[in-house]
């Protein structure tokens, strides 16, 4: 089929990409710059802006499945510029995606999301059915999948992956990490008792293919290891597959300094579980925090 990617150059993009030509796909990728990207027979780079509207929705017409994975890291310390340029970078793609889908057109739009949406819990256990929370993020999240659900109207398939921390080499939280606990400075986080709900990138990589060769399915679908972890364990993890100690708790006051508002995502978190794609069979092959980080900085 003829696929459109958003952020295929990305950390998660070009995993997902590589996967999806091995699969036998034709694929058109939106790039800011060409340079340094080649076309071959499966691949086409398009040079454009997905905020702003443009030619490439044209070759968006005639795809068959168009993935949405572009957005602006949220890892960065906020302001109100900094939170605006997070919004713009996630509702301004999807609109325009959306409006230029063909409306009658049978075409999965398969739109990027985040377990933001639920905002802070404590310990329960975290699904699908549960409402968005009243934070910046989870109503952030709120409107970005409701900007791709309006592809519904134009009678898409439309489904939300609403992903935990991608765990992997070469990139994501690990490559921010690493140095930091190689110099032996990493430790938990506030009380480190927070929930990190996580997924190995492999295991995000199946999850999107397990869905995208499943057209009845449709919806929000969490994509998180089935067994979420507190931030002490994340942090004991780490150290062990790195053989490093890991001493130094970092207070919540010093990640305001760093982070700005951020910070109060960092000390705070959800657990959340996978229930739909469990119920379907779908299986974790790595749902282990430390036999992913393993996997992650063997790779390094």
């Amino acid at each position: 089929m003829n696929v459109f990617v958003t952020g295929g150059t990305g950390f998660i993009g070009k995993r997902l990409t590589k996967t999806l030509l091995i699969e036998g796909h034709n694929l058109f990728v939106i790039t800011r710059s060409l340079e340094g990207k080649t076309n071959t027979k499966q691949i086409t780079y398009i040079e454009g802006d997905p905020k702003v509207t443009g030619n490439w929705q044209k070759v968006l017409e005639n795809c068959d499945i168009v993935i949405n994975l572009v957005g602006e890291t949220i890892g960065q310390r906020w302001n109100d510029e900094v939170k605006k340029r997070i919004r713009e970078s996630r509702i301004l793609p999807t609109k325009n995606i959306v409006d230029a889908i063909p409306s009658g057109k049978k075409i999965t739009l398969i739109s990027t999301s985040a377990v933001g949406y639920y905002g802070f819990h404590k310990d329960e256990e975290i699904d699908e059915s549960y409402a968005a929370g009243n934070d910046f993020l989870a109503q952030l999240a709120l409107e970005w999948e409701n900007e791709a659900l309006k592809a519904k109207d134009k009678g898409a398939r439309v489904v939300i992956t609403r992903f935990g921390v991608v765990i992997g080499e070469d990139g994501g939280l690990l490559e921010k990490l690493i140095p930091i606990f190689k110099g032996f400075l990493g430790g938990p986080i506030g009380s480190g008792n927070q929930w990190f709900s996580w997924v190995y990138i492999e295991d995000l990589i199946r999850a999107y293919m397990f869905i995208l060769n499943s057209p009845h399915l449709e919806g929000a679908f969490n994509i998180t290891s089935p067994m979420p972890v507190r931030n002490k364990e994340f942090t004991k993890a780490l150290a062990k597959a790195l053989d490093v100690f890991a001493f130094f708790p970092v207070p919540h006051f010093a990640l305001k300094v760093a982070f700005g508002d951020f910070a109060d995502y960092i000390v705070n978190g959800q657990k959340v579980i996978p229930k739909r794609l469990l119920d379907l069979g779908f299986r974790f092959e790595v749902a282990d925090i430390y036999e992913a980080l393993r996997r992650a900085v063997s790779q390094k």
